[in-house]
């Protein structure tokens, strides 16, 4: 019988083979530790806005709902004023974000003309402004001398103009071939003509990474509502939520007297300050989750491409 040694190149393949397959096991176990880091406080929002509110109020509903019920969300919706605030974010996210793509996508192109007067300075002037801020007080009172407070334009203005938006755009524009301009100027095409018609369609994954960006920052957004806006039919779904956690106490004896609300008489279905804090969370989140997968593909290839250049 004859036996055959395994040669250097053998032993060398298998090695290499068993190396990567042992680093395939552990990035495999460090990225699904890290999706489940990231995704378990929405899970544990939602089981527990959904689950006997007795129990989600002494802590005991971790991994499993239990109890389930939907009466939370028939009653949260009740509350004053939620529709309204709905309305408010919702327009403010739309109309804020397609300003600041469009504001950015321009301002981006136009820093890599070398032609335009004063280019450097005009895109220094712009950067600078990442890096010094006027303060609160400043910025207030410049807010109320244009007649922006109380005003729903004080949540789109402001943010028009997002230097870190501008810088993204600018690198990935620099990214594409000189020679589609020159073509289009040969053909004799304007500026804006060569902006709207060649450039904008072709900048489609940075324009939505921008999108993403500006939108979450939107939609997020409670502070300027808090500083600007005292009218309540300007107030936003995240305002809302600010003011509703921190009355969550008498929220939740309001419903349990029956209030402006149906009477509640089961204790798991009581409103308590955790139920309505889950409840009211996951109203505001949840449109902000479904709408970031629409986008990833564009965001991850937007974002790479417009970190580099070259």
């Amino acid at each position: 019988m004859v036996t055959t040694t395994p040669t250097r190149r053998e032993i060398r393949r298998g090695t290499d083979m068993s190396g990567r397959f042992v680093f395939a096991i552990v990035n495999y176990g460090v990225f699904l530790a890290l999706a489940f880091v990231c995704a378990y406080p929405f899970y544990y929002l939602i089981i527990n806005s959904i689950s006997s509110n007795d129990l989600a109020a002494l802590g005991q509903i971790r991994w499993l709902p239990s109890g389930i019920h939907f009466s939370n969300y028939e009653q949260v919706f009740q509350l004053g004023g939620l529709t309204q605030a709905a309305i408010v974010s919702v327009g403010r996210t739309v109309i804020g974000t397609v300003a600041a793509v469009l504001a950015s996508a321009f301002l981006g192109f136009m820093f890599t003309q070398t032609r335009m007067w004063g280019r450097k300075f005009w895109y220094r002037f712009v950067i600078i402004t990442m890096y010094f801020s006027a303060g609160l007080i400043p910025v207030f009172i410049i807010v109320r001398n244009l007649g922006l407070t109380n005003n729903f334009w004080v949540y789109v203005l402001p943010f028009v103009v997002q230097p870190f938006f501008i810088i993204l755009v600018k690198t990935y524009v620099e990214a594409m071939p000189s020679e589609l301009q020159e073509a289009a100027e040969m053909d004799g095409a304007n500026i804006l003509q060569i902006f709207f018609r060649i450039y904008l369609p072709n900048m489609t994954p940075i324009l939505a990474t921008v999108a993403i960006f500006s939108a979450v920052a939107q939609w997020n957004s409670f502070q300027d509502t808090l500083i600007y806006i005292t009218d309540q039919s300007l107030y936003t779904l995240q305002y809302l939520l600010y003011m509703f956690i921190n009355q969550a106490n008498s929220l939740a004896l309001a419903m349990q007297n029956g209030g402006n609300l149906t009477s509640i008489v089961d204790a798991a279905t009581s409103q308590t300050p955790t139920s309505i804090r889950m409840t009211i969370s996951v109203i505001v989140i949840l449109p902000i989750i479904f709408v970031y997968p629409l986008f990833q593909r564009f965001f991850v290839k937007g974002i790479m491409l417009g970190a580099v250049k070259g």
